[in-house]
């Protein structure tokens, strides 16, 4: 049986990518260094697959900032406010992901989404009427013909048409229907250039295939790939999916003239029936996903033998064992972990671990004694218990919650009213969304306490001196409603789970967010729980530097999750509820000790919200909304609690967040363009509201009028009793520069706003 990979992580198994663009963005290296980085990146990744012997390898699998957006340049999709700025290629596509500001004009980044149901973000390509759509890039040949060049034969990957058209935003006049036969006509040319080069293989990913499709969205892609596939020539087409099953277009994709079909057997809930059910061509190679490429938890071996057997039996005659989805979603290597025991690291896989879980399969597979082998007995013996996951009390807390556990009182109406005389605040209050800038001082003195180089009284002195700073600063700038900064935490999910048990933590499970920005999921090991206070320390400290309301600062449990690798032995809903109780005991700390502004923040509640939306209720939204509100059902109605949601699709689960029955949300909007907007008038939404007025992950300085602007544009949508000024994001990546200049111009633009309400 032979084996294939969808996609391998591109950052560094130490971050070398991001701190190379960074340097570059900084000014402090050239070109030619973040390029010659970038190369032994994808050196490093094509060396470590082929020693494990991976039969299929991809390419172009690398980026520099995101793969819909290199898919974007590669035909072309390039508006012509960044294609005006005159820079080179790289500064384009940069200026793309990032925005520009500078002596060659001042653009916004493109709008930044997340990636189906993960963690990771995209770029959102962006068509304009004029755009000329063409296969002018070459970094996907290129690529194939430098990984040529170094022994390996790889199949080059890139999004399909279907999922790019469908991903993308139209700002004009003409829409997918215009522009779907333009970019099949590319697609055409880049299959036959690839026949040309004598490729072999060549992957088109298309995940949109998972989500909910109609007859127009399977007519379309019947459309799109029966052209494609009429002039593939000598190349063979896999068609790859991940992250679902695609049970609405199966039959019609075994129809069409593809050589390989890659489906998901991990979260494809249907996969194997509809396999069982509907069989599947003999002419065609099932990419079978059956290794997980977005948890880290070593691959049951019997499980998966089962699962291969299942298909054989059901008459799938050419197998090719493959990940999930692109390994992107994990950490490089556990020999990075140097201080992980190994009773608890024997348990992972990260990406080069899932190479070998891959070739050991494979051969478990063709082997009539596997069971027998030590690879295969080894396997089982991980699985027949861990030691210290679990807590009889914990289980017992959430199996005592009550209904009445879930509701708040009074309603949210009569709390309005009751609040709005507590803070006296003025109309358009102004506040951020929780961190500040996370500079030099503050991760050196991070890292000099870990190594105790500091001890506990001189890191909590420096930062509550930086508590203090940050405090004036913000009285100065003229906030409304204030935060500490989070200068105490490394990441907003890392540092929570450091202070509950039934964690792990890692030292190098880097994982790409977006672009530079990478994060350390930490591992939910066993029954969660709290040990002790986790943020009241610092919170009423910055309370005592401030006559203004100071807001305490919380991630919600569906986020912590979430931005966690969870465990596989209970159901995330009762991984949730142990969260959620955890946290509802520091909201209730808080309150008691004066804090009566708490945000929780729930930026990853639509990561796990199935793809489909017949699923959502039923395995989803049904406890994922509950759980925020045990959180914060307990306090009283004069606490206000806060929450904040970023960088994906809500407009169309609005009636859900109200239901979360917070007093404030937070959405990013800035980068898409205030499409929130609409949604939030038409389901007539009960919640104040603060729709972000610049995006934060850009290093622009958005001008007064600029944010004024923004305001006009939420006021025509929404009440004014009700609107909220901040940014789309917390502050912890900007530099304190940009930060403050920005915040100067939000706090004018809230005043000129009140001065014509006047």
């Amino acid at each position: 049986m032979k084996t294939a990979v969808i996609g391998f992580p591109r950052i560094g198994k130490n971050r070398e990518l991001k701190f190379a663009s960074e340097k570059y963005f900084k000014g402090e290296s050239s070109k030619e260094e973040l390029f010659a980085e970038a190369k032994a990146q994808r050196s490093y990744s094509l060396k470590v697959q082929k020693e494990a012997g991976i039969d299929l390898i991809s390419s172009n699998d690398f980026s520099f900032y995101d793969g819909m957006l290199d898919t974007a340049v590669l035909f072309n999709v390039i508006p012509k406010r960044y294609k005006d700025l005159g820079l080179s290629d790289i500064d384009t596509y940069f200026a793309m992901a990032r925005g520009y500001q500078g002596d060659k004009g001042n653009v916004k980044a493109l709008a930044m989404k997340k990636w189906f149901n993960t963690n990771y973000h995209y770029i959102v390509p962006e068509i304009e009427d004029d755009t000329v759509v063409s296969l002018t890039g070459n970094k996907l040949f290129d690529e194939y013909d430098e990984a040529s060049s170094l022994g390996v034969e790889t199949k080059p990957a890139l999004c399909g048409p279907f999922t790019f058209l469908k991903l993308t935003k139209y700002s004009g006049a003409k829409n997918i229907d215009f522009f779907a036969p333009l970019l099949c006509e590319e697609y055409i040319k880049l299959i036959k250039k690839l026949d040309d080069k004598g490729v072999k293989w060549v992957q088109f990913d298309e995940p949109s295939l998972v989500k909910d499709l109609n007859a127009d969205n399977i007519a379309l892609f019947v459309s799109l790939y029966e052209k494609i596939l009429a002039s593939k020539g000598n190349v063979k087409v896999l068609l790859q999916t991940y992250f679902g099953d695609v049970r609405d277009i199966y039959n019609d994709l075994v129809k069409l003239d593809f050589d390989g079909i890659g489906l998901d057997l991990i979260e494809g809930r249907k996969t194997l029936e509809l396999i069982t059910k509907n069989g599947f061509p003999t002419n065609k190679t099932l990419f079978a996903g059956l290794v997980n490429g977005k948890n880290i938890w070593r691959n049951d071996y019997e499980k998966t033998l089962s699962l291969l057997g299942r298909l054989k039996d059901a008459g799938v005659k050419d197998i090719v064992l493959s990940t999930s989805c692109s390994l992107l979603h994990v950490p490089y290597t556990t020999k990075s972990e140097t201080k992980l025991s190994n009773e608890y690291l024997k348990h992972f896989a990260y990406a080069e671990e899932k190479l070998i879980e891959l070739k050991d399969i494979a051969s478990l597979s063709d082997d009539e004694n596997a069971v027998a082998s030590d690879v295969y007995k080894n396997n089982r013996a991980l699985f027949e218990g861990r030691k210290d996951s679990t807590d009889e009390d914990v289980k017992k807390r959430v199996s005592n919650i009550k209904d009445s556990d879930y509701t708040r009182l009074p309603v949210f109406a009569e709390r309005e009213k009751i609040q709005k005389n507590t803070f006296n605040l003025p109309f358009f209050p102004t506040t951020t969304i929780g961190s500040f800038p996370q500079t030099l001082d503050v991760k050196q003195a991070r890292k000099q306490f870990r190594n105790g180089q500091l001890s506990e009284e001189e890191y909590k002195t420096f930062v509550k001196n930086k508590i203090r700073e940050c405090i004036k600063l913000q009285e100065e700038i003229g906030l409304d409603v204030l935060v500490h900064g989070e200068y105490e935490r490394n990441d907003m999910v890392e540092y929570f789970g450091e202070n509950l048990s039934g964690y792990l933590f890692t030292e190098k499970a880097w994982v790409q967010s977006y672009g530079t920005r990478c994060v350390k999921p930490p591992i939910i090991w066993g029954d969660v729980s709290r040990k002790k206070a986790i943020t009241v320390e610092w919170s009423v400290f910055a309370k005592s530097c401030s006559d203004k309301p100071v807001k305490g600062m919380l991630t919600g449990p569906v986020t912590i999750l979430n931005w966690s690798f969870p465990r596989e032995d209970i159901s995330i809903k009762e991984s949730t509820l142990q969260i959620a109780l955890a946290i509802r005991d520091e909201v209730l700390d808080l309150e008691k000790n004066g804090i009566n502004i708490i945000q929780i923040d729930e930026a990853a509640l639509r990561e796990k919200l199935p793809l489909r939306k017949s699923d959502w209720y039923s395995e989803y939204l049904d406890w994922a909304i509950p759980a925020f509100r045990l959180v914060a059902s307990g306090v009283k109605p004069e606490t206000q609690i806060h929450t904040h949601m970023c960088y994906s699709e809500f407009t169309d689960i609005i009636p859900a967040i109200d239901a979360m029955d917070a007093d404030v949300i937070t959405f990013e909007a800035s980068r898409s363009d205030y499409q929130i907007l609409d949604s939030l008038k038409k389901n007539n939404f009960k919640t104040e509201v603060g729709p972000g007025v610049y995006d934060i992950h850009s290093p622009r300085v958005p001008s007064t009028d600029e944010i004024y602007d923004a305001l006009c544009i939420m006021r025509e949508k929404l009440n004014d009793e009700k609107l909220w000024v901040n940014p789309d994001c917390g502050l912890k990546t900007r530099g304190e520069t940009e930060t403050k200049a920005s915040l100067i111009n939000l706090v004018e633009a809230a005043k000129k706003l009140r001065e014509l309400r006047a």
